[in-house]
């Protein structure tokens, strides 16, 4: 689930927190179990059933596994998961709305499992797609990997945007730039703030045992996104499609250990018309 600051990440940040071995081993089991929901939730995506039953499943798939999600009641958000369809940017509210053929969706799942947070999102095809909605979900995995990529000890933040940045751009693709992935742990959101756009050596310099997201949002028009009166549903001011993937990472002196690995390696859904 993306955060809302977006005040950059100081170089030198004292506030930053720094974690060892145990802590990578809870988030490990955290983010092991977040992305069995995704896993398990994903038969459920398909025409006629509701955001709304999505979050259900997923509630009951924490209860029964000694989990907490993450996002009910938080700062007054009141479902478990959050929906982002077709338009929809991010903090997508599961409600009455059934998933129809054709539409993507984004669910974004945070569990707290032995006091630590995981946290992922991924694309899902409901039915039969089009040939642009599968591109804009190419797209988008895509820049996640390459932000995770340049992930390691002594990176710049702005390495990771820049490296989502210029391949999204280079697609004819935009980046939004009103939410960033966010520091996590034993808490929801902290510091820092990955921005998903930015020049190489741009930020603060990452060290090892960092916590964060990475979770570019992309559109296939422009960048502009509105919050709705909701207070928390953002949408493409052009109404145009957006896609969003997520992964939680620790950092390492030679690169990134990835905690919310799919389990049953569904990463990316199958496309029916492919």
């Amino acid at each position: 689930m993306t955060q809302f600051d977006l005040t950059p990440a100081l170089a030198q940040d004292s506030k930053i927190a720094i974690y060892g071995t145990d802590a990578f081993e809870g988030m490990h089991k955290a983010g092991h179990l977040t992305a069995k929901a995704l896993d398990e939730v994903t038969p459920l995506v398909r025409p006629g059933v509701t955001t709304e039953a999505l979050d259900d499943f997923v509630f009951e798939f924490a209860m029964d596994h000694g989990a907490t999600p993450a996002p009910l009641n938080y700062r007054g958000f009141p479902k478990s998961i959050c929906t982002s369809l077709n338009h929809v940017v991010c903090h997508g509210i599961p409600g009455p709305r059934a998933l129809k053929e054709g539409d993507i969706v984004n669910i974004d799942i945070t569990l707290i499992f032995e006091g630590w947070h995981g946290d992922t999102s991924r694309m899902f095809a409901v039915g039969e797609i089009s040939r642009r909605a599968e591109r804009l979900i190419d797209v988008t995995y895509e820049s996640l990997m390459l932000g995770v990529a340049a992930v390691h000890a002594g990176t710049a933040i702005g390495d990771i945007g820049y490296a989502i940045q210029t391949y999204a751009e280079g697609e004819r693709c935009s980046v939004v730039r009103d939410f960033c992935g966010h520091g996590l742990g034993r808490v929801f959101h902290d510091r820092p703030n990955i921005l998903h756009y930015g020049e190489p050596g741009e930020g603060m310099r990452l060290a090892a045992g960092m916590l964060f997201t990475i979770e570019p949002m992309i559109n296939l028009g422009k960048s502009h996104v509105k919050i709705l009166t909701d207070g928390w549903t953002a949408v493409t001011r052009d109404r145009s499609l957006s896609a969003q993937f997520e992964h939680t990472v620790g950092v390492t002196e030679k690169g990134c250990e990835i905690f919310t690995i799919s389990p049953g390696g569904l990463h990316r859904p199958h496309f029916s018309s492919s």
